[in-house]
């Protein structure tokens, strides 16, 4: 099982990733990239969450 800072670390890196997936979608005007990258948000958002669960869980 991964730790709290991996799961913040690899979710801070794909929110990352997909606003800039995001911003290529609407540069473009790629509806589908620009869906992607959001998409890619809001699994980091998940996985930025499931370490502060991890985090809370360790006190």
């Amino acid at each position: 099982m991964k730790n709290s800072n991996t799961d913040k670390g690899e979710g801070a890196l794909d929110k990352a990733k997909g606003k800039v997936k995001e911003a290529v979608g609407k540069v473009t005007d790629d509806h589908g990239t620009e869906a992607e990258g959001k998409t890619q948000q809001s699994k980091g958002s998940v996985k930025s969450a499931k370490g502060d669960v991890k985090d809370a869980f360790k006190k």
